[in-house]
């Protein structure tokens, strides 16, 4: 198979960024980007990044990406891996690359010891609903996330 999954280094910023508008674009959420070159730079690839990335490509031309980091879970008394972002160029969708992607990263959980490999998905994008779900992926419809972000996180960090 022409797959290759790859750690992404410090010459992919800019293709992650790319791949990280392509996504945003298709999120319906570009106007969230706020990010630069030099941004994911800084927060990737820093010496004291906990963030990672890995590139796939796929006949040696890079297709897609994903940026996961380790959490931790109190109750399992493990840590765990967070899949942030998951991207696969349109036209190379159906080639296999994500769900490759998916499985590197299983891999690396399990070698990890990790007792959970955990993402979120938009309750609109049914077809990556439908394909989590063909691989015994399963939503955790109990839990309601929460965020602070902008002007809300900064007030409330002063308060």
């Amino acid at each position: 198979m022409p797959l290759h999954i790859r750690p992404a280094t410090v010459a992919d910023a800019a293709l992650i960024l790319s791949f990280i508008t392509d996504l945003a674009i298709y999120e319906k959420a570009e106007h969230e980007v706020k990010t630069d070159v030099a941004g994911i730079e800084a927060s990737l690839f820093s010496p004291d990044s906990r963030t990672h990335a890995l590139i796939c490509e796929y006949a040696g031309q890079p297709i897609g990406y994903a940026v996961y980091f380790f959490n931790y879970s109190t109750w399992l008394g493990k840590h765990g891996l967070f899949l942030e972002d998951l991207y696969i160029t349109p036209e190379k969708r159906g080639v296999g690359a994500g769900k490759a992607l998916l499985r590197h990263l299983a891999q690396l959980a399990v070698g990890k010891g990790c007792g959970r490999f955990e993402w979120a998905v938009l309750d609109w994008n049914q077809p990556a609903i439908d394909f989590y779900q063909s691989f015994g992926a399963c939503p955790q419809d109990e839990w309601t996330t929460y965020r602070l972000t902008g002007q809300a996180l900064l007030d409330f960090a002063r308060s």
